[in-house]
């Protein structure tokens, strides 16, 4: 099976009132555990590749492996970039093979926004590749995006009926609480799902997408903290939440820091209880266990998605 764009899966995911998972990919182990449980699984699969992972792994390298993924799973397949920074960024994953691309204008005035999506859109479409826009900023830092509280802010719902027709976007990120990295909120953890209400009124049918979802599983902030982390006050999405938004019209919930949690935590607890090793497949292993099993959660518990392919 060829990669796909996402308008077809994204059409049934909002049609049967499930999500599917958009995971961050940068090497071999990570794309190995995402895609064995998506294959144990039977669920629909986004993987994803920010600037940042194209500039540690090589673009080159990453689609290969992604074309790997393809022919041992036989699942249908995003290949997607995240938080695209440019049209020139976009147009080189379109051209390398991406089959689905996000534009980052959401730091731009809300016309200058339109006005860099649309002409990614319009590049993008004859392709038959499918265009991700985004309204409203998320706080945290992710890659070379860092963004303060002070600077966040939530998506407006009175201005995406018009930034959607006049972009001719395939979906939109929206901001309604959730953050990038592994501390996003001091307080009670709080989704905006008045935001998401009002947006999917002015948007019936139409996809949209939650960045900085993961919910930073306790199990494996602990584990770090065991073996020599310093991550007090970490705090993630609790998954009840993102359960209820992907019942509704998200159709894509990004999850970067948990995978990044889960193998980093393995890997610490490894070397402590065996010293020893330096054959990098000792400790690759159980981290890639891990991943696959932080996906499979992920599909059946939060997203819904799993026998979907």
């Amino acid at each position: 099976m060829p990669l796909v764009n996402s308008k077809e899966m994204f059409k049934k995911a909002y049609d049967g009132g499930y999500a599917i998972g958009a995971f961050n990919v940068n090497n071999m182990e990570i794309i190995q555990g995402i895609v064995e449980a998506g294959t144990d699984l039977k669920a629909p699969l986004i993987l994803q590749v920010s600037k940042g992972a194209r500039n540690y792994a090589n673009p080159v390298y990453l689609k290969k492996l992604v074309e790997a993924a393809l022919e041992v799973s036989g699942l249908p397949i995003v290949l997607h970039l995240d938080h695209g920074d440019s049209f020139d960024t976009c147009v080189s994953c379109i051209e390398s093979g991406f089959t689905s691309v996000m534009i980052d204008g959401s730091h731009l005035s809300f016309e200058e926004n339109i006005a860099l999506t649309k002409k990614v859109v319009d590049y993008a479409h004859p392709r038959g590749v499918t265009v991700e826009g985004e309204l409203g900023r998320l706080a945290g830092v992710e890659d070379d995006i860092k963004v303060s509280a002070e600077d966040s802010s939530y998506t407006q719902p009175e201005e995406v009926e018009e930034f959607v027709s006049k972009t001719g976007v395939d979906s939109l990120a929206i901001a309604i609480g959730t953050s990038h990295g592994a501390f996003k909120f001091k307080d009670e953890p709080k989704l905006r799902f008045d935001i998401l209400d009002e947006v999917s009124k002015k948007l019936p049918g139409f996809p949209i997408v939650l960045h900085g979802a993961s919910s930073v599983v306790p199990e494996f902030v602990e584990m770090i903290n065991k073996y020599g982390g310093d991550m007090p006050g970490a705090q993630g999405v609790p998954e009840d939440m993102l359960r209820q938004a992907a019942r509704s019209a998200v159709c894509k919930i990004n999850i970067d820091s948990d995978l990044r949690l889960a193998m980093t935590a393995t890997i610490r607890k490894h070397f402590a209880e065996h010293p020893a090793d330096f054959d990098p497949r000792q400790y690759l292993a159980p981290a890639r266990q891990a991943i696959k099993e932080m996906v499979a959660h992920k599909i059946t518990k939060v997203l819904g998605c799993d026998g979907k392919a």
